[in-house]
């Protein structure tokens, strides 16, 4: 076909085109647009023309942009350019050689262009305008512009202005998206700030940078550079099926299925990838709801499980709460009684003392009136007024008995008869009488007190060891062998030099190597002497506790007159320090010696030491009271505390009230006669399952089928351990002991105030004592910290005797650790009977898969045998047909050979 014929062709089609009819069929027919488009490749100036125009016009059309975009796209692939549109901006750029039809071939480009760029969707789609317009400013138009305003052509103008114009326009609708005065296409680095600024505090821009991290994966180079293109092409897909009908507008529970199929069909450039963009979303969409109701699924549940946690919680709490008021209220029953009683006792006490002040004034006025007639008698003694036998008659009036000659003894009063009170009388003044507390009595003058007269006894030549005796009181020898006897007419009898050697008081340094014993005055004069007055094995004893102590004796008793406030004193040593407290014998033969203390041993220095201590004994208990009460409260607080949790968790166990119906219901169901129809049964009991062996099953116990039960239609049961954590510290617990450790902590606070209340009678205490401000404020804690371990303690033993009783067991009886023990042992023989079974259903397994394999062995034996047999036969009978007379032979000698064997036989 001739350029002319091609010419006329297009004039004959533009004339149809002007036509609805024609312009119908053009774009009905397949391939009508396809072949327009590729008569651009034609070299006719005006052919050009006449196809850029019909194009043009079609991009009017409904429908027909779409098909001028494919068109498009296939004359790309015909006249095998490398991007679409690239003849067409070629067309543009080079020179014809003829003015005019140069200048109307450009004019129609340009009218081709802006057709392309302001029809169809680009008439309202900025995202697609731009688009198609980033495809040809990549072809380099903007120059190819540039260079065409030096032809000054009026209407080729017209066209270019009105393309930089629509340009100008939509960069700046793009960039207010921006909220920016222009955005620069032409920068990668301007266009990606603009986008980290509007995504980057938006759910996006994780997306974002993951699409540049996969970008950073994507080849550069080679031949899968194409791969660049394809991302390109689906990016521009999903930017215009996206911005055609916002996803937004979409209604996701939409049943309007024709808008759904209308949505897939509305690409309005040609689709890279056959995918539905608004379908991916809204698939997206849902996927996002969905990820989100099943978090908010899984946050539902887990509130859920939280509420039921703090509900079991509160439950737990109001468990508590209600058992708390039940003791609160027994507390307040017990502290009311005490109350009462302490009120009780208190009038008693009163009563006492006003009974006391009235014994006392009675015997005020006794001793007064006794005072004044004693006084009346010893004038009447001294003047001379009376003979002396009625002197010694009046005298023995006084006291009962005569007294030796003068000086003449104080008159001694009768004893006055016991006070109300129950408090032990105070001790006697001087001169027998006894002690008032009434100043005015307490200050006349006492009667004066005679002495012994001293003995003629020898002084031995070193201090002797003492002998222990108990020495009578000079008021009691009269009347007896003892006021008959004269000691000192024995002491030129006795070899007193031999007493000196063999009972020095000094420790055997002066032994000689032959046994004998050298005169220790001259041993004296070389070697220090060492002297011991306190029993051998006692001194070594306390030697060895104070080498362990490693303190002087002035600091040991510092510490004690300190009541140890440097904690240097350990508990067990205080407990042995108790055990060498200096007896008042002890006492008295240290005075004896106390010019010599640098000699004294180091045992006899130490009790010296401490024998100046007031109340050494007392104060020492009180030091050792103080150290052990905490130790001791600390491990009674929390066995009180097992056995109360204990006592709440077995009365409030629902598994444990399950278990112990089930039991019921074995053993009613077994048991017949006395022992059957049981509506209870000992908790003992319950460890006695065990006993009960079955008679069809090796190993197996009534306690391991229960556990079969259990596991297979209570499994809840199996948990009953979680309910009873305390009960294994509980089964532990000692009710007696406990006891003991209460008694003794009321008694030592009963001890320490006794203590307290002597120190604070006694005047100003020494320098460095300090007794009484700190036993006095341990006193005080103590006491408050007692009460409440008491109280807890008589909680404890409610709580329990109530648990107790509601098992049907005797409270008064069974004790913690033996009621607590029947089910901690139960949860043990529970477990191990668990553990059993499993053992049991783990070889059981085991032996029946031993046996399948065996079977399986033996079974593919005789199939091998089986097939080993057939391929025998067959081999046989092979071999007999082939040579069937060389075999005859052989069968006879066979048959021969057996029968002579047979006959052997």
């Amino acid at each position: 076909m001739t350029p002319k014929s091609n010419l006329d062709h297009f004039y004959q089609l533009n004339q149809s085109h002007s036509l609805q009819t024609g312009r119908s069929h053009v774009l009905a027919h397949p391939t009508g647009i396809d072949t327009i488009a590729r008569s651009l490749a034609a070299d006719n100036i005006k052919t050009k023309i006449a196809a850029l125009e019909i194009l043009g016009a079609v991009c009017l059309v409904p429908g027909g942009h779409k098909k001028v975009l494919t068109a498009m796209l296939n004359y790309q692939e015909y006249a095998a350019e490398r991007v679409r549109f690239q003849g067409i901006v070629n067309d543009l750029d080079k020179s014809t050689g003829a003015y005019r039809d140069d200048v109307n071939l450009k004019t129609a480009i340009m009218s081709f262009i802006n057709a392309v760029l302001n029809y169809g969707p680009g008439q309202e789609n900025l995202e697609f305008r731009l688009h198609l317009r980033y495809e040809f400013l990549m072809l380099g138009i903007q120059p190819v512009i540039d260079k065409l305003r030096k032809h000054e052509n009026e209407t080729l103008n017209r066209h270019l202005d009105f393309f930089e114009m629509v340009r100008n326009e939509d960069e700046k609708e793009l960039a207010r998206k921006f909220n920016h005065e222009h955005v620069d296409t032409k920068s990668a680095t301007a266009m990606f700030d603009l986008l980290r600024r509007k995504l980057s505090h938006s759910t996006a821009y994780p997306h974002l940078v993951s699409l540049l991290q996969h970008m950073l994966l994507l080849p550069h180079t080679g031949p899968n550079a194409q791969h660049w293109l394809i991302f390109d092409r689906v990016v521009q897909q999903i930017v215009l099926q996206q911005e055609e009908r916002p996803s937004s507008e979409i209604d996701p529970d939409s049943q309007d299925k024709t808008s759904e199929s209308s949505l897939k069909l509305q690409d309005p450039d040609i689709a890279p990838l056959q995918i539905d963009v608004k379908k991916i979303v809204k698939l997206l969409v849902k996927e996002e709801e969905l990820v989100a109701a099943r978090s908010r699924a899984e946050d539902l549940e887990r509130e859920n499980s939280e509420i039921n946690g703090k509900l079991a919680k509160k439950e737990q709490e109001l468990d508590l709460r209600t058992q708390e008021k039940e003791d609160l209220e027994t507390s307040l029953a017990r502290m009311r009684e005490r109350l009462e009683k302490e009120s009780a006792n208190l009038s008693q006490a009163v009563q006492r003392a006003m009974n006391a002040e009235m014994r006392a004034e009675d015997l005020q006025h006794r001793f007064v009136s006794e005072q004044q007639e004693r006084i009346r008698l010893e004038r009447l003694v001294t003047e001379g007024s009376i003979p002396d036998d009625q002197k010694v008659a009046g005298l023995q009036g006084c006291n009962g008995q005569v007294s030796p000659p003068p000086p003449p003894p104080p008159c001694k009063l009768p004893p006055p008869p016991p006070p109300m009170m129950a408090a032990p009388p105070p001790p006697p003044a001087p001169g027998g009488l006894p002690k008032i507390s009434n100043p005015n009595i307490a200050n006349q003058p006492a009667p004066p007190k005679l002495d012994a007269p001293k003995k003629n006894v020898p002084q031995p030549a070193n201090p002797l060891k003492s002998f222990n005796w108990s020495k009578l009181p000079d008021s009691k020898l009269q009347g007896t062998v003892w006021s008959e006897l004269d000691d000192t007419k024995w002491y030129n009898s006795i070899e007193l030099e031999s007493i000196d050697k063999l009972f020095s008081a000094y420790q055997k340094n002066g032994v000689a190597n032959d046994g004998s014993i050298e005169d220790l005055r001259l041993i004296g004069k070389n070697k220090t002497k060492i002297l011991s007055v306190i029993d051998g094995r006692r001194a070594q004893n306390c030697t060895i506790l104070l080498s362990k102590l490693k303190m002087s004796d002035e600091e040991i008793s510092k510490a004690i007159l300190s009541m140890d406030s440097n904690e240097q004193l350990p508990i067990d040593m205080v407990e042995q320090l108790l055990k060498f407290t200096p007896s008042a014998e002890e006492r008295a033969l240290l005075d004896e010696h106390s010019e010599d203390i640098d000699s004294l041993a180091r045992a006899d220095r130490f009790l010296y030491e401490i024998s100046k201590i007031p109340h050494y004994e007392q104060r020492l208990r009180s030091l050792h009271y103080k150290k052990r009460f905490q130790l001791t409260v600390s491990d009674l607080s929390p066995r009180i505390a097992s056995v109360m949790e204990a006592s709440r968790e077995v009365a409030r166990s629902r598994r444990l009230r399950k278990l112990l119906e089930l039991v019921l219901a074995l053993g009613n169901y077994m048991n017949r006669g006395a022992r059957g129809n049981a509506s209870g049964f000992r908790l003992a009991s319950l460890n006695r399952l065990a006993d009960t062996k079955s008679s069809a099953a090796k190993g197996t116990t009534l306690l391991h089928y229960l556990v079969q039960i259990i596991e297979k239609k209570f499994k809840d049961i199996l948990f009953l351990e979680e309910d009873l954590p305390h009960v294994k510290e509980a089964s532990k617990v000692s009710l007696g002991e406990m006891d003991k450790d209460i008694t003794m902590l009321r008694a030592g606070l009963t001890e320490v105030n006794r203590e307290i209340e002597f120190h604070r009678s006694s005047g100003v205490p020494q320098p460095g004592d300090r007794f009484l401000p700190v036993m006095s404020e341990f006193h005080a804690q103590a006491s408050v910290r007692f009460t409440e371990l008491e109280d807890q303690f008589q909680n404890m033993k409610t709580r329990f005797d109530r648990a107790v009783r509601l098992f049907g067991e005797d409270g008064a009886v069974v004790q913690p650790d033996e009621f607590f023990g029947i089910f901690d042992g139960f949860l043990s023989a529970l477990m191990e009977a668990k553990q059993d079974n499993e053992n049991f259903r783990r070889r059981h397994e085991e032996e029946e898969k031993r046996a399948r394999q065996e079977a399986e062995l033996k079974k593919r034996t005789i199939e091998r045998k089986s097939k080993e047999g057939l391929l025998n036969s067959v081999a046989k009978n092979l071999g007999l047909k082939s040579s069937k007379s060389s075999n005859g032979s052989g069968q006879r000698r066979q048959s021969g050979g057996r029968r002579r064997s047979q006959q052997q036989r």
